[in-house]
């Protein structure tokens, strides 16, 4: 099995897959007479339809034992999803590029820096949430509305991945 290399998540590394959510480099502006920052358009809720609904959800994430084998990775066809760590902790992203299943040899991993968020695009195979911390809790950003938005690959034993973060 391959093991992953975990790279600082930036927002050129990370295009491919979405956006990264942070305020270092990103544009903003003042509002509020003066007294309130804006970090605009950080990244775009992505929906499907019409008549889907972007909504705003908590997700409380338990730490998974490590290493960890990857065995599987998840997309959501009709909507993007969004990870903001509430907390402040570093959190794990493994993610895949779009396309019919995942492919194992392009398979990447990131580590946050505790104050990004991300933001994958709609399609983007990726891993269920991987705290770092025992607990963490996540805002999380997707849609809601008809449909099944959660398709699983599961690799076959050969083309599994090792997540050793502390290698």
């Amino acid at each position: 099995m391959r093991t992953l290399t975990i790279e600082p998540l930036t927002k050129e590394a990370f295009a491919p897959f979405g956006d990264v959510i942070e305020t270092d480099g990103s544009d903003h502006f003042m509002i509020n007479n003066g007294s309130t920052m804006r970090f605009h358009k950080l990244a775009t809720v992505e929906t499907a339809t019409p008549e889907d609904n972007a909504i705003i959800s908590i997700f409380r994430a338990d730490a998974q034992d490590m290493p960890l084998t990857v065995s599987m990775l998840e997309r959501h066809p009709l909507g993007s999803q969004a990870f903001i760590p509430l907390l402040g902790n570093p959190f794990l992203i493994v993610v895949a590029p779009l396309g019919d299943v995942p492919v194992s040899g392009l398979v990447r991993a990131f580590v946050t820096n505790g104050r990004q968020g991300i933001n994958y695009h709609r399609g983007v195979w990726h891993h269920p949430v991987l705290t770092i911390e025992k607990r963490d809790d996540f805002l999380v950003v997707d849609r809601s509305g008809k449909g099944n938005n959660c398709d699983e690959h599961f690799f076959k034993e050969d083309e599994r991945l090792i997540l050793a973060p502390h290698q």
